[in-house]
């Protein structure tokens, strides 16, 4: 499974990049304008020369012809850019255009494995399920991730599976065992995978023991 983090933040995106184990970043208008970011491709360069990995970019048109040309200025800013486009019929259109041309496509706000099954269709790079906003209106978010992996491996389609809106280490652990391809969080959810109290527990008998048995050498 491979490791994106859901942020704008460039200190955030360093500090999961140099735990070793980030493959991407994804990115939206509304994390951007949380940050303040004020030259969206020059934030989008930064964060692309930070990590090796793929970095989506979302649009902000909703017609087929503003996102085709505002989609092909944010590809060209680097060479692991991917441009994230809403699932609506002209993003729809616009994701087998870019297929086409070779620019890789996340297609976002997926609620449904109808809309998954579409978006595949049309040769979407990424997929991406928000299973955390299911949940918030009593849904099964997780069950999405299962129907959109099973109808993928039913017909073979190259679309990874790009798990989204994540909210807690439970989310991540359920996706991986579905066989999410992707999975993109927050700093927060990223950092609390590493954490158990057995672990803190362990380790602090394990340095008390060993700080006992310096004392006993004296």
């Amino acid at each position: 499974m491979k490791f994106f983090i859901d942020t704008a933040d460039l200190d955030e995106i360093k500090e999961a990049n140099d735990l070793g184990v980030l493959d991407g970043v994804t990115t939206n208008p509304s994390l951007c304008a949380k940050i303040g970011v004020k030259d969206f491709e020059a934030h989008i360069a930064k964060i692309c020369k930070i990590v090796d990995g793929d970095v989506s970019a979302e649009v902000v048109s909703t017609t087929y012809e503003e996102m085709i040309e505002e989609g092909r200025q944010i590809a060209a800013i680097a060479d692991n850019v991917v441009v994230k486009v809403p699932l609506i019929k002209d993003g729809i259109k616009a994701i087998n255009t870019f297929s086409e041309e070779g620019i890789k496509t996340n297609c976002t706000l997926c609620f449904s494995p109808t809309q998954a099954l579409i978006a595949a269709k049309a040769g979407a790079t990424y997929i991406s399920p928000f299973l955390g906003r299911l949940d918030d209106i009593s849904t099964d978010g997780m069950q999405l991730i299962r129907d959109i992996v099973q109808i993928y491996d039913n017909y073979g389609y190259e679309t990874e599976v790009l798990a989204a809106s994540i909210r807690h280490p439970m989310h991540l652990l359920e996706c991986a065992k579905e066989g999410a391809d992707v999975a993109t969080m927050p700093l927060n959810v990223i950092k609390s995978l590493l954490k158990h109290p057995l672990t803190d527990s362990g380790l602090e008998r394990f340095l008390k023991d060993w700080e006992d048995l310096q004392e006993s050498f004296k």
